[in-house]
């Protein structure tokens, strides 16, 4: 019974550390060729800055008006405030998570009400393009999803850029583009699909 009991506490400790490390690994900067707040990136003139952990959060951003773009240095405050200063749109849903921007009960090709945007499911009728919102699932070590912008795109690719990607992320990123059975898919599991002013 002591042997059991020793060994349930071996593992509950080995759990707890992990537990405590991941907290720890998504708050902190381990990366120390950046600094939090740092310009790492720009697209048409709106700066991504570097976050660290994927987790941390630096307080929110509101613009002069008072319209939210979100938590300092996510993903959702690049690509609102991209949408705000270069395509002049405000969400009437001006809060969420970044896989709350994507409405799955809404069809390939309509209005996506919350967002103020045409809302396209991957694969889609619709080829993808530049300044399109890409919204990413939920994942086990990432709850909130993701959101990016696509940057480029052509025949067979598109490029994104995002800001907080992690630690050790980069900006920008390419997926393979397919056209098959008359849609478009971009070649990434995780994405729902693309919002479009």
């Amino acid at each position: 019974m002591k042997k059991l009991k020793k060994k349930a506490l071996i593992v509950l400790g080995i759990f707890i550390a992990i537990a405590i490390g991941f907290y720890f690994s998504k708050n902190i900067n381990l990366n120390a060729k950046y600094k939090v707040g740092q310009k790492i990136d720009s697209l048409n003139g709106v700066i991504v800055y570097y976050n660290g952990g994927v987790g941390h959060v630096r307080g929110r951003v509101l613009t002069d008006d008072g319209y939210n773009l979100g938590l300092k240095y996510q993903c959702v405050e690049f690509v609102k405030r991209y949408y705000y200063q270069e395509l002049n749109h405000e969400m009437p849903n001006s809060y969420g998570h970044a896989k709350d921007f994507f409405d799955l009960n809404i069809l390939d090709g309509n209005k996506n009400e919350q967002r103020n945007l045409t809302q396209f499911t991957n694969p889609s009728k619709s080829k993808p393009k530049a300044d399109d919102l890409v919204i990413y699932s939920g994942t086990i070590l990432n709850k909130y999803g993701h959101v990016s912008i696509i940057s480029k795109v052509t025949e067979n690719e598109i490029e994104i850029i995002q800001q907080n990607p992690g630690p050790f992320g980069n900006s920008r990123e390419k997926f393979g583009l397919i056209y098959d059975n008359g849609k478009w898919k971009i070649e990434n599991d995780k994405i729902m699909g693309w919002l479009r002013k």
